[in-house]
């Protein structure tokens, strides 16, 4: 039962309660705290992005969950919260990097891109007829040889990182980088203290075949995504 002062006000994405809440982004937040946990990393290197796929049922294969996607050669960005939510919005943004690079004959820049994505999130929260995208996007990339890092939301809120966590394992996420983030790492120290903070954050019940890396290199200034076997070495390692 919802309290009488919220009753109403949670109906319509234009209105405001009384104590200046949008209760429908709200909701949409939840969606992302629900959502399967990834983190993304920046070390010495260029950045690393990590996520859980959750596969729930051994019948599911789990290569058909994609959850880490490339975007244009240089950047990638991994999801948490509704996957046909972050499809959509990946497809917007593989758009506005390719509209950039005709317009202008160069690759869009990280914080161009993130700036884009959320502009369009935040009038989903602004006008009627359309509800917020229930997902959290972190949006990894390298611009003009610096690693970046940004964090989005369904209220289009808009937030560079050196290290963080979206959906439903965040608080444990936080604390494990809070407590060990080195920035001059390396890739295989950032890979290593991700594993660690999704162990931490699936209590766990870390499934290898359930893990997704991807990194973006500052060197070459190319996303790609990690193999099985590339992946499974790193779990074997933390496990050791």
């Amino acid at each position: 039962m919802q309290p009488q002062y919220q009753m109403g006000y949670d109906r319509a994405i234009t209105v405001f309660s009384p104590d200046g809440r949008l209760y429908q982004v709200e909701y949409a937040r939840e969606a992302v705290k629900r959502g399967t946990t990834a983190v993304g990393i920046k070390c010495s290197e260029g950045v690393v992005l990590i996520v859980d796929k959750r596969v729930t049922s051994r019948l599911l294969e789990p290569v058909s969950i994609e959850k880490i996607f490339k975007i244009d050669a240089h950047i990638g960005v991994a999801s948490s919260g509704l996957v046909g939510d972050a499809r959509s919005l990946v497809d917007r943004a593989r758009v506005e990097s390719q509209i950039n690079r005709v317009s202008y004959n160069e690759p869009i820049s990280v914080e161009t891109l993130a700036k884009k994505l959320c502009d369009h999130m935040q009038t989903y929260t602004q006008f009627g007829g359309a509800r917020p995208y229930g997902t959290a996007l972190l949006i990894a990339g390298v611009s003009d040889g610096e690693a970046r890092l940004f964090e989005t939301d369904p209220s289009g809120t808009l937030l560079e990182y050196k290290a963080t966590g979206i959906g439903t394992g965040r608080p444990a996420v936080i604390k494990t980088f809070e407590d060990e983030y080195q920035e001059d790492a390396d890739f295989s120290g950032a890979i290593r203290l991700g594993i660690k903070a999704l162990h931490a954050a699936t209590e766990g019940k870390l499934d290898v075949s359930a893990i997704e890396i991807g990194v973006v290199s500052i060197e070459t200034g190319e996303f790609r995504k990690l193999e099985k076997d590339e992946v499974k070495a790193y779990v074997d390692q933390f496990e050791e």
